[in-house]
């Protein structure tokens, strides 16, 4: 496809978000009567869902302390649920195991989720909750459990499937989808802030508005645009702490047990929930019986039949490496993180084997390929959904992004119709404001 000379909208990122972006801004055109999908061009380096949205667990979950990302995530649900054949959703459930260290932070979720209407039951103390699982998996043996949060609506989509459902339903409104062409600046007028051009290895596109939603990249676009490299934040005690990083990097640890999805079946026969577990009780390797850890640890898993067996992950680990001296293409091969380790597989399958009987010896059939990468996290692990520059939209997901699905079409709602109740407390402003999201005490950086 040529590039044009000039259009509209130009969104950079041929991945969930961006995609997102592009459909329902092509349907708010419409319907606004403001113009169509041929307005929009999509732009991607590679190719569609070659990136993070490729490769994602693809979990779909409203398991949040913060009140902000719990609402949001209702509306991104009720979005994978409008068309689970397009977007491979499979509303499974999902279900948050704790300690006690949790419990009460469980319980509030729980009581904030149904005060939003969302459908989902608690159950709390050491044996009901053992009673609670065993009534689904007869082999259950999790050790320091002591709450169950199970969400009703939820579950998984495959991966690249939903992203090229994405991709066929914004083509079918008249967008354009351009790849292999990779952004390399953005033009000013004289004396001006906003972009009036994207520049690409191909040539020059003009265009009114940019919306970037590069996963893992934010950090080259965003030095692009001279946004800060560092941030002020206020902290809850009032004092400003100065020169944070913007970006930090995490290497996703994620993984798949090659058995047969329907190895994890119910024991009524049907497909499960998603099932993540936090605990304090001591891991032992299922290969030696050696401690592992004595510390809170968490892991998640589902079947997937995309991925070919058990697929899920673990807490991730911080890169030391300054966002700005990491590969240029944090999935490219020449990034050492990558690739999740052998401890990681160890740690994994050892805990699946804490959590279920079924699972006891199977870490042979663990499949060493790619899955997890590079996560590019802000400040505070949560997103920054907001307006730069005067005509950029940046959709900067911290690594929440693929179940967020939503988030594409509240962007369309924001650039046709204002701000938006649900994106605003995911402002950059709220880091000199003091406008912090609660933290849990959940091991994992983004909760």
């Amino acid at each position: 496809m040529a590039l044009p000379e000039g259009v509209r909208y130009v969104i950079i990122g041929a991945g969930i978000h961006g995609l997102s972006t592009a459909y329902h801004l092509a349907l708010a055109l419409k319907h606004k009567g403001q113009g169509d999908g041929t307005d929009i061009l999509v732009i991607d380096k590679t190719g569609i869902a070659a990136g993070a949205s490729g490769i994602a667990c693809g979990v779909v979950r409203n398991n949040y302390y913060q009140p902000a990302m719990r609402e949001l995530m209702a509306h991104s649900v009720e979005v994978w649920e409008r068309d689970p054949e397009a977007y491979s959703y499979h509303a499974v459930g999902y279900m948050a195991l704790g300690p006690e260290s949790m419990r009460d932070q469980l319980g509030e979720v729980f009581s904030q989720q149904r005060a939003i209407g969302y459908d989902s039951v608690i159950v709390e103390g050491a044996e009901q909750s053992e009673a609670y699982m065993k009534g689904m998996f007869s082999d259950w043996q999790a050790k320091g459990i002591t709450a169950v949060l199970h969400e009703k609506r939820g579950g998984y989509a495959n991966n690249a499937k939903a992203i090229y459902g994405l991709a066929g339903k914004a083509e079918s409104e008249g967008v354009r989808i351009i790849t292999g062409l990779k952004v390399t600046g953005f033009e000013r007028a004289d004396g001006s802030v906003a972009v009036n051009a994207v520049i690409t290895d191909r040539g020059t596109v003009k265009c009114d508005e940019v919306v970037v939603a590069v996963g893992p990249w934010v950090n080259q676009i965003w030095s692009m645009l001279d946004l800060p490299k560092t941030v002020s934040i206020k902290g809850s005690d009032g004092q400003m702490h100065h020169d944070v990083p913007m970006w930090v990097y995490w290497s996703l640890q994620e993984g798949t047990l090659g058995v047969n999805p329907d190895f994890q079946k119910t024991d009524d026969g049907n497909m499960p929930p998603v099932i993540h577990v936090d605990t304090d009780a001591p891991l032992h390797s299922d290969v030696d019986g050696s401690l592992i850890t004595d510390e809170l640890w968490g892991i998640y898993y589902k079947p997937d039949f995309n991925f070919g067996g058990v697929q899920g992950g673990a807490v991730p680990h911080l890169v030391k490496t300054p966002a700005d001296e990491v590969a240029v293409d944090p999935y490219g091969p020449d990034s050492p993180d990558y690739i999740v380790d052998d401890h990681f597989a160890h740690m994994w399958c050892s805990a699946l084997a804490h959590c279920q009987k079924r699972f006891e010896g199977q870490i042979p059939k663990y499949k060493k390929e790619p899955s997890g990468g590079i996560g590019c996290f802000t400040p505070d692990s949560f997103p920054v959904f907001d307006r730069f520059c005067q005509n950029v939209t940046m959709i900067a997901d911290s690594n929440h992004g693929y179940k967020m699905i939503g988030v594409g079409e509240l962007v369309a709602g924001e650039i046709t119709s204002g701000s938006s109740a649900l994106l605003e407390p995911f402002r950059f402003n709220r880091y000199a404001e003091g406008k912090l999201h609660p933290v849990s005490n959940s091991p994992y950086p983004w909760s």
